[in-house]
């Protein structure tokens, strides 16, 4: 683990990180949860003190953005590679799909993009079963009764993993404020790649990727929604980060 700001972020490869999700769902312990970490969820948890918390008690913290990369190296840190919410959905999804006894949930997005999921995966992954879908109601916050009935399809359909496909810093919260009621073993909260795995949205090419600038054809193709997230809080995580180095360099001096 290497502490970057007040996050314990891992520092395991991608394969570690699916090895050890896998364990607990083998185990059958109960609602363990990952979250992916970069500059823009660190700057808005900054403000948003239930998201602060929903990051800190997730049972594995991943770095991807690359911008946590670069904070473990200007830290003195090993963190050496991105691992993005795709990396664990299909890494694990791999792994789970070499047996026949699992099963997997979706909550998010629209009945129409759940049912791409749904053809894809037995396309992709014929010996994981789909216990269930949920598309919940486009809302910025929801009530008792949305909660309920999210819940509840959940619980009857009894999957060992939950991937939930909201926004962030939504779908965290969520997470966070309700996994104690979930009857699942583990959950992951992975937005766009609900989008990204139908083909609905396309991720930058693969050398963006690679080179860690994956960020920036999507900023190109949606400045005003991506603005904020790149212009606005990388920099002040950045201005964090250095401020930490010069702490850390002062408590060794």
């Amino acid at each position: 683990m290497q502490t970057i700001l007040e996050y314990q972020i891992t520092t395991f490869a991608n394969d570690t990180c699916i090895s050890k999700i896998q364990s607990w769902i083998e185990a059958d312990e109960k609602a363990r949860y990952f979250v992916c970490a970069n500059p823009h969820s660190f700057e808005s948890a900054a403000n948003d003190i239930i998201f602060k918390h929903a990051i800190k008690n997730a049972d594995l913290i991943v770095p991807d953005g690359i911008g946590i990369v670069i904070a473990s190296k200007l830290l003195g840190g090993n963190i050496q590679t991105r691992i993005t919410g795709t990396d664990i959905f299909l890494g694990l999804s791999k792994e789970l799909n070499k047996s026949n006894k699992f099963s997997v949930f979706f909550l998010g997005s629209t009945e129409e993009n759940l049912a791409k999921i749904k053809k894809k995966m037995k396309h992709d992954f014929p010996n994981i079963k789909i216990s269930g879908t949920f598309s919940p109601p486009f809302k910025h916050e929801f009530n008792d009764e949305d909660n309920n009935l999210m819940i509840d399809a959940i619980n009857q359909a009894k999957p060992d993993v939950l991937w939930v496909g909201m926004t962030a810093p939504k779908q965290e919260k969520w997470i966070y404020q309700n996994k104690d009621r979930l009857n699942v073993k583990f959950i992951g909260p992975i937005g766009a790649v609900f989008d990204f795995y139908t083909g609905n949205v396309k991720r930058s090419h693969p050398f963006f990727q690679n080179i860690g600038l994956e960020w920036l054809p999507r900023l190109l193709k949606q400045p005003q929604r991506l603005y904020s997230r790149t212009l606005i809080s990388a920099p002040r995580f950045f201005i964090r980060i250095l401020k930490q180095k010069y702490m850390e360099k002062s408590v060794c001096s």
